[in-house]
């Protein structure tokens, strides 16, 4: 993830945290300081680690119960809204979802135990405004570990209640249906979080906000490997393009933006290898800042992942999600430039296997 820095690893997970939270940090810091002084912003910001500390365990819940099933985490970033365990995959075994989305929030209920065998009694008055520094510090900890939890299990993408929902609705509608009831169980909720934030508590409308656009990305997502199921890289690649030779200039580009519906031209040698991809925004700005006489090859983007024609859509596409480029190279046996795979085409693809009517329902005959 960008704007983060590498502080250490776990097992082969680095653990990463964003500049925007040091920033979180230091806002904490100030604000305590201003209420209560130098002893305040110490104590503001031991709590505030302290929980993210709680939010790094959670996360690393879900790690080592994906590892069970052989999913990797390459990183947990943590940031100003809490922690993003990047899995290799989801497993799309409903059983297998279920516990690892479960270890994140019993984690924190185990930390909420702990705490409050060390206070040795009931929760103090006050506890739940674990933002007040007058009240016991494990306290307030306990209280948070609580809500960390209690949240975490709303029926709604992307928290883990939400991967709950769907790992038991996949159980007897199938995957890719119990994902998109799921995603409407979390809208639903989303637009009744927004009707109470519009009385008077606008963090309320940045959760809905959150949880709708979650739930949205989510069924997305699902749809999209839904589609890609048994093809393979040939299946989706586009096969009619224009291409740019090394020594073009972005005057030629633009002519060819011109007589084309194209957005991204590959630019390949005479040994029809990729060398790189313009796109019409790298032309764009190519020609407004340094002109029309400019080499395609200072312009373009030369770190285009490539991908062999007989390989998984399912790998292209997580390589083109992966890196963020704006096109995949599809390649033959010998390393030559065959096809491409854009977002563009992807969209489409969807679009057909979403207007291709269901196969229907095998009917069985007693006997």
């Amino acid at each position: 993830m960008g704007w983060s820095i590498p502080i250490g690893s776990v097992k082969g997970t680095e653990i990463r945290i964003h500049v925007t939270f040091l920033l979180l940090l230091a806002w904490i810091g100030a604000m305590h300081y201003i209420q209560g002084g130098a002893t305040a912003a110490v104590e503001g910001v031991v709590f505030i680690s302290l929980l993210f500390m709680s939010v790094l365990l959670h996360e690393f819940g879900h790690v080592f119960a994906a590892r069970r099933y052989g999913v990797q985490t390459p990183d947990v970033t943590l940031l100003p809204i809490g922690g993003v365990a990047r899995l290799e995959r989801i497993p799309e075994e409903p059983r297998q979802e279920l516990v690892v989305a479960l270890a994140g929030p019993a984690v924190n209920f185990v930390i909420a135990g702990v705490l409050f065998l060390l206070l040795n009694g009931p929760l103090p008055a006050g506890s739940a405004e674990v933002q007040n520094p007058g009240v016991d510090l494990l306290a307030r900890l306990a209280t948070a570990n609580l809500f960390l939890a209690v949240f975490n299990l709303l029926p709604a993408f992307p928290m883990d209640g939400g991967r709950v929902l769907r790992a038991l609705l996949a159980q007897r509608m199938g995957y890719a249906r119990g994902t998109r009831v799921a995603a409407n169980v979390g809208q639903m909720l989303a637009f009744g979080l927004g009707l109470l934030g519009l009385f008077g508590n606008p963090i309320l409308l940045f959760i809905a906000l959150f949880v709708y656009l979650g739930a949205a990305s989510e069924s997305h997502a699902v749809q999209l490997r839904d589609a890609a199921r048994g093809m393979i890289t040939a299946d989706a690649m586009v096969t009619r393009f224009e291409s740019l030779p090394p020594s073009s200039r972005i005057e030629d580009a633009v002519q060819a933006l011109l007589r084309t519906t194209q957005r991204e031209f590959p630019v390949v040698d005479g040994a029809e290898r990729l060398r790189g991809v313009l796109t019409r925004e790298d032309m764009i700005r190519a020609l407004r800042d340094q002109g029309a006489q400019t080499p395609v090859l200072e312009a373009m983007r030369a770190d285009i992942p490539q991908i062999g024609h007989r390989r998984t859509l399912d790998e292209a596409l997580a390589l083109l999600q992966q890196t963020g480029a704006p096109a995949l190279g599809v390649t033959d046996a010998a390393g030559r430039l065959i096809g491409l795979i854009t977002p563009e085409n992807i969209g489409e693809l969807m679009m057909v296997h979403a207007a291709r009517p269901s196969p229907p329902a095998p009917v069985s005959s007693a006997g």
